[in-house]
């Protein structure tokens, strides 16, 4: 629905899709008639993106996590980054270090990095933490590991991925579009297919003076038990040769948690970072 009306659709359910200029509100008028009219008229055209298309999104607030995690593990290695992401989509938190975030603490900016980017994510913190702003890591490599990647050279999946932004978060929308072309003068490589079957070659592959880091940001979720506990093996097996690093941000079944894992000589070491909402505009710094 959100991808027809963004692509010009003309009917009066518009009006309740604000990323579309529309001002009403399912608070004062019922919208489900104009829904049920509008997927009778496009019913042609709404079944085969059912029949065909995925929920892949990529939300770029979660790179403000990702300043305070990759800080705290890069202090901790010693040695630039070889990223390496699980599950990226589009790609658009491979370059988590082209955006600027500024944290705020009532209202009040407390803490900001890459102030002067061409994004600047915000990202309000709670409590009486406050993640590390020191200077940017250095990265010695970036790739990503998608089953299903995001091409965005090709209209339609960047109009896909713009239209799975909730249509009443236009300022989501527009940060996405910067991203997007901020993408776009970067373009990282993202390798197609199962990222337990890349996963060893791309940490063996990565540069021999740089801690390897996998990441992902809810994405394991998706994977069974039997795949978690492969990905949690297959690292452990890494660390064995070197030390190896994960950073994690997914549910834990209460909260969605930060946390930075080094694995090294068959032992893993987790440390809890933050607590987060699930698209970045909070963190809940802990370590």
């Amino acid at each position: 629905m959100h991808l027809l009306i963004l692509r010009g659709a003309q009917h009066p359910l518009t009006r309740f899709y604000p990323t579309a200029g529309g001002a009403g509100s399912p608070d004062s008028e019922d919208p489900y008639p104009d829904f049920r009219d509008f997927v009778r008229a496009h019913r042609a055209a709404i079944e085969p993106l059912i029949a065909s298309r995925v929920t892949n999104t990529n939300e770029v607030g979660r790179s403000a996590l990702l300043h305070a995690g990759f800080r705290a593990i890069a202090a901790q290695a010693g040695a630039p980054l070889a990223l390496i992401e699980i599950g990226p989509s589009a790609g658009l938190n491979l370059i988590w270090d082209r955006y600027g975030v500024r944290y705020a603490k009532d209202g009040v900016v407390a803490a900001a990095v890459n102030a002067d980017a061409p994004l600047v994510i915000d990202c309000e913190l709670r409590g009486d933490g406050v993640p590390p702003t020191g200077p940017q890591p250095k990265i010695a490599s970036r790739v990503g590991l998608e089953l299903n990647p995001v091409d965005l050279d090709d209209a339609d999946d960047r109009d896909w991925l713009r239209a799975l932004i909730w249509p009443d978060q236009v300022s989501r929308l527009e940060r996405l579009d910067r991203a997007i072309a901020l993408f776009a003068a970067e373009k990282p490589p993202i390798l197609a297919g199962d990222a337990l079957a890349l996963l060893p070659d791309a940490l063996a592959r990565g540069p021999r003076d740089a801690a390897a880091v996998a990441y992902h940001t809810i994405a394991t979720y998706q994977f069974s038990t039997q795949m978690k506990e492969a990905l949690e093996s297959l690292l452990v097996v890494a660390g064995l040769r070197r030390p190896v690093w994960r950073l994690s941000f997914e549910h834990d079944g209460t909260l969605y948690v930060l946390s930075a894992i080094r694995y090294a000589d068959g032992t893993r070491e987790e440390t809890r970072l933050a607590s987060c909402h699930p698209h970045g505009t909070w963190l809940e710094w802990l370590a």
